[in-house]
């Protein structure tokens, strides 16, 4: 099953200490699509919302593909101390069946969406890393001790080692062997929007409010009422043009279409999941009033978002690539690409940090993704500098 349909709701905690599954084994799996989406009913609810309902709330696929965007535009380096040296292979390209932006994407999803993100690490006879392959974290059931510790790790009937597993928690709470994602957090502002959604979806048809009234000033009994709205009906059905008897009147009663879409419950809705995921709300293309949009405060929204969003999951996935590294080598995201800013400005940048001595020609021109300058070249360029 693929794993963009697998990513739903993670396994439930029992009294016993070991982390299981509800039902009996004959159930579909919690990332079975059959099970995922279900629509909410009208009135207020309150079952848990899965991972699947969330995603059908359009700001909540918003948030998260704004992580999962922002993290295929990354590369990687690898550093012993402060130099820079030739990553691993496995570093390079973590599952040899898949791309190395759709291995960080699927690891940042499974982050924002449960919480929790699971590496099968694959070695070779000398005990090298050579593959990594991320499992889907709904199917992933945890067996702890009496401390809470993970003893072991199952995966569709397979049990593994703590040491065969990379287990990435997006948010730490003490004596939970799991980590704690948003939309797990935050059940009922989401049930809320959700609820929100489904009613004003449903308005029309089931909210009980008329689409408008008759009216006469002749006294009616409740046959005669009846009879005229049936022929009202009658007039009307097809769009044909209504005739009205002496002394009746048609008022329909309208909505704005403002009102119809509720779009004041929308957009607050829309700024709380945005706080939830810690994205600014202009990136969750949300109309921000009082506010003008200029160069100087989307840079500063983009630095937001990196450094109170976004890092809090590269963070865990280079500690995880540092951790499965030789010696004291370590993996770090190079963010250059993606908090660069206009060609002038970035440019003018470059040139004050070659005539302050702290980069060379060369390591800008890796910082733009350009091979290093031929001897005579540099010649050259010393001669005009």
């Amino acid at each position: 099953m693929g794993f963009w349909h697998d990513v739903w709701y993670g396994a439930e905690a029992d009294n016993t200490g070991v982390q299981q599954r509800s039902g009996s084994v004959n159930e579909p799996l919690p990332s079975d699509p059959s099970t995922a989406l279900e629509q909410p009913r009208r009135d207020v609810s309150t079952r848990s919302v899965t991972t699947g309902d969330a995603l059908g709330l359009s700001a909540v696929y918003r948030a998260i593909s704004i992580y999962a965007i922002a993290s295929k535009q990354l590369s990687i380096d690898v550093f012993r101390g402060s130099t820079a040296i030739d990553a691993p292979a496995f570093i390079k390209r973590p599952d040899i069946n898949d791309s190395f932006p759709a291995f960080l994407e699927q690891s940042v999803v499974s982050l924002a969406l449960n919480g929790n993100a699971y590496w099968l690490v694959s070695r070779d006879a000398q005990n090298r890393v050579t593959n990594l392959e991320v499992f889907n974290p709904l199917d992933v059931v945890i067996e702890t001790n009496t401390r809470g510790k993970a003893i072991k790790y199952s995966y569709l009937g397979t049990d593994y080692k703590p040491a065969d597993i990379r287990h990435l928690k997006l948010l730490r709470v003490p004596g939970n062997v799991k980590g704690l994602g948003p939309i797990q957090a935050a059940q009922a502002d989401l049930r809320g929007a959700l609820d929100t959604n489904t009613y004003a979806t449903n308005w029309f048809e089931t909210s009980g409010v008329p689409n408008g009234y008759l009216k006469t000033d002749t006294p009616l009994n409740a046959e005669d009422a009846a009879l005229l709205k049936t022929q009202w009906h009658s007039s009307v059905q097809g769009g044909t043009t209504a005739v009205l008897d002496s002394g009746l009147t048609y008022t329909p009663i309208y909505l704005s279409p403002k009102d119809a879409q509720f779009i004041e419950s929308q957009n607050w809705n829309k700024t709380q999941i945005a706080t939830l995921f810690g994205i600014p709300l202009r990136m969750m293309l949300a109309t921000v009033e009082g506010n003008s949009m200029t160069y100087a405060n989307l840079q500063d929204e983009k630095l937001q978002l990196v450094e109170f969003g976004l890092m809090g999951y590269l963070t865990e996935i280079e500690t995880a690539f540092s951790e499965l590294l030789p010696g004291s080598q370590k993996a770090k995201f190079n963010l250059e690409a993606f908090l660069r800013v206009d060609t002038k400005t970035r440019y003018e940048a470059h040139k004050l940090a070659i005539d302050a001595g702290f980069l060379k020609i060369d390591e800008v021109r890796a910082i733009e993704g350009l091979d290093p300058l031929e001897v005579k070249d540099v010649a050259n360029v010393d001669a005009t500098v």
